[in-house]
């Protein structure tokens, strides 16, 4: 007899006493997000190295003009999809403990989640590299005057995402390998483990004992090594599929 998928992910979700879901770039794709890498990827149509924090400090207004263009005036029009809104249900219903996400396109917060973990930081607030303030950047960000200066000092302002060559903030790597440690259930959305040192996490749950789900629309490099249950589709359809057998399941056990 044939186990159907859903219908263990949706047991093991239900029976998980720790869950935590580990979200990369294809959980935005649905809301108009690219992802970075890929055919169809920012890195294909720009070059990546205005990101460079070296090239940053020395050609600020350059590397900002594309920052801005990419990171906020394009993110900042796109809304949660339904695998925002769902993963957020399930944490608010407590079937999910705390999101572990690689984006920095804020669309976990906008549908509804709390407890989340970016990893790679975030473009809602700005730190001024010469006095350390930090600022919300919905108010200091003009596409006609850049690049934005910190207003105590005048100092340039760098968003708070990781740029190439940075270190992953200390919080957020301790707190998502705590995370992963305490897993019982590790469900991956829509990332590939391409991205070091962030594709590391879900080898240590897995080296902790925890059960592994991912959802994706292809295999990934994770699906022959460490993945338990495979639903392949996209985030959206996936998320949707396994709320129905999720509201069953609760019916069937009350």
């Amino acid at each position: 007899m044939k186990i159907d998928a859903y219908q263990l992910a949706a047991e093991w979700i239900l029976e998980s006493k720790y869950t935590i879901v580990f979200t990369g770039a294809g959980v935005s794709v649905e809301s108009g997000i690219p992802p970075f890498r890929g055919e169809n990827g920012l890195w294909s149509k720009y070059d990546p190295s205005f990101l460079l924090a070296s090239y940053f400090k020395k050609h600020p207004k350059e590397s900002w003009e594309l920052i801005y263009e990419i990171f906020y005036d394009f993110f900042n029009k796109a809304n949660p999809n339904d695998a925002h809104y769902i993963i957020a249900e399930l944490e608010k219903k407590g079937l999910i403990n705390a999101i572990i996400t690689q984006n920095i396109d804020n669309l976990h917060q906008k549908a509804g989640s709390k407890n989340i973990v970016e990893f790679h930081g975030t473009s809602r607030t700005l730190t001024c590299v010469n006095c350390t303030q930090k600022f919300n950047s919905n108010n200091l960000i003009k596409k006609e005057k850049l690049p934005p200066h910190c207003p105590n000092c005048d100092g340039l302002l760098k968003p708070d995402f990781i740029f190439f060559s940075e270190s992953i903030p200390a919080k957020a790597r301790t707190l998502s390998n705590r995370y992963a440690s305490m897993a019982g259930l590790f469900i991956l959305v829509g990332t590939t483990g391409e991205i070091m040192p962030a594709s590391l996490i879900p080898y240590l749950a897995r080296e902790k004992g925890a059960r592994i789900i991912e959802v994706n629309i292809e295999p990934t490099k994770y699906t022959q090594t460490i993945v338990d249950i495979l639903l392949k589709g996209k985030a959206t359809e996936v998320f949707m599929k396994l709320k129905k057998y999720l509201n069953s399941n609760n019916t069937q056990n009350n």
